[in-house]
C-alpha cells in the first residue's frame, strides 16, 4: 500500500552500492538496458513525475518500492544528471547497444576500401560526438560554434587517425588488417571525447562535498573524469571490435559461408550486439559515476576557497559523465 511506502528511500544514489564493482555493473545493467530507447514519452514524463513528487514527499497511490526504482532507472536512463534535460534518444547510454551494433559491424565488415573506412568511421565518430556530448558532466551550455567546433575537430582528427591505421595495417597479415577499426576507434575515443567535452577542461565541472553542496568548478576534476570515460570507452570496444574479427576469420573459410556471403554482414553485427550488451554496462562500471579525488589535488585557488568555507571537507564529488 502507497501508505507504507517509506518517504526515506534515497533515490539520488543508486539502488545499489557503488563502492563495489558488483554494484555499479548491477546498477548499469538497468541504464543501459535497450529496452529503455523504446519506452513513450509518457512513460518518460510518468517517471519524471514520480521522481519529482516523492522528492517533495508526494506519493503516488499504490506506489511500490520496486515501483519507485523502476521509474528512478527509467529517469535515469532518459534524462541527464546535471541539467535534468531530457537527453537526445541516440546519446543515451540504452541507445549504445542497438546504435553501436550496427555501425561497429559496418566498419568490421566494410574494413578494406578507403572510402568505407572513412564513411563508416565519420559515421561512428559523429554517433559518438552526439553521445559524448550528451553525457557531459556539469550543467553549463555550450554554444553553437563551440559546440560546431568540437565537432569538426574531433570527426577530422578521429577519421585521420583512422586512415593513418589502415595505411599502417596495408603491410601486415590480412587477420591483423581486420583489427584495424579496433584500434582507429581507439586511438580517436582520445580525440573525440576530450574536444567535445573542452568546455569542461577550460573551466573545470562542478565539485561537491558529501551532501551535495556545490564547492566551485574544477578543471583538475574534469581531467580526471575525461580519462576514465576514454578508459571505459575503449574497453567498451575491446570485446565488440576484437572477439567477432576472430570469429569472422574463421567463419569466411567455411562452405556455407562463402555460398552464402550476404551473411557476413548480418552474423558479424549480431556477434557485435551480444558483445555490446555486457560491455557496455560492466565498462561503464569501471568507475563510479559519482567520482571523487582529494581537496589537495584541486586547484589552488578553489582549495583555499574550500579551507576557507568548509574546513572540514578533504574529499569532493563530481558527476564524471559516460
Amino acid at each position: 500500500m502507497s501508505e507504507d511506502l517509506s518517504l526515506n528511500i534515497n533515490i539520488k544514489e543508486p539502488r545499489w552500492d557503488q563502492g563495489t564493482f558488483m554494484g555499479r555493473a548491477k546498477h548499469f545493467f538497468m541504464v543501459t538496458d535497450p529496452r529503455n530507447v523504446l519506452l513513450s514519452s509518457d512513460t518518460l514524463e510518468d517517471a519524471r513525475v514520480t521522481m519529482e513528487n516523492y522528492r517533495s514527499g508526494v506519493v503516488k497511490p499504490g506506489l511500490t518500492e520496486d515501483e519507485l526504482w523502476r521509474a528512478k532507472y527509467i529517469y535515469d536512463s532518459a534524462f541527464h544528471p546535471d541539467t535534468g534535460e531530457k537527453m537526445f534518444v541516440i546519446g543515451r547510454m540504452s541507445a549504445q547497444v542497438p546504435v553501436n551494433m550496427s555501425i561497429t559491424g559496418s566498419m568490421l565488415t566494410f574494413y578494406r576500401t578507403t572510402p568505407a573506412v572513412v564513411f563508416w568511421q565519420w559515421v561512428n565518430q559523429s554517433f559518438n560526438a552526439v553521445v559524448n556530448y550528451t553525457n557531459r558532466s556539469g550543467d553549463a551550455p555550450m554554444s553553437v560554434n563551440q559546440l560546431g567546433v568540437a565537432y569538426i575537430s574531433a570527426t577530422t582528427g578521429a577519421v585521420v587517425t583512422a586512415l593513418g591505421f589502415k595505411t599502417l595495417a596495408s603491410r601486415l597479415p590480412p587477420i591483423a588488417s581486420r583489427f584495424v577499426p579496433f584500434a582507429a576507434v581507439a586511438a580517436a575515443n582520445c580525440i573525440n571525447i576530450p574536444f567535445m567535452r573542452q568546455r569542461e577542461l577550460k573551466f573545470g565541472i562542478p565539485v561537491m562535498d558529501e551532501n551535495g553542496n556545490r564547492l566551485g568548478e574544477s578543471p583538475n576534476a574534469a581531467k580526471q573524469a575525461i580519462m576514465q570515460v576514454v578508459v571505459s570507452r575503449i574497453g567498451m570496444a575491446v570485446p565488440a571490435m576484437a572477439i567477432p574479427p576472430v570469429i569472422m576469420n574463421s567463419l569466411e573459410k567455411k562452405a556455407f559461408m562463402k555460398r552464402f556471403p550476404l551473411l557476413n554482414a548480418p552474423i558479424q553485427v549480431g556477434l557485435v550486439g551480444l558483445c555490446l550488451v555486457f560491455a557496455t554496462p560492466l565498462c561503464c562500471a569501471l568507475f563510479p559515476q559519482k567520482s571523487s579525488m582529494s581537496v589537495s589535488g584541486l586547484e589552488a585557488d578553489l582549495r583555499e576557497r574550500i579551507r576557507e568555507t568548509s574546513p572540514k571537507t578533504t574529499t569532493v564529488f563530481f558527476n564524471k559523465g559516460l
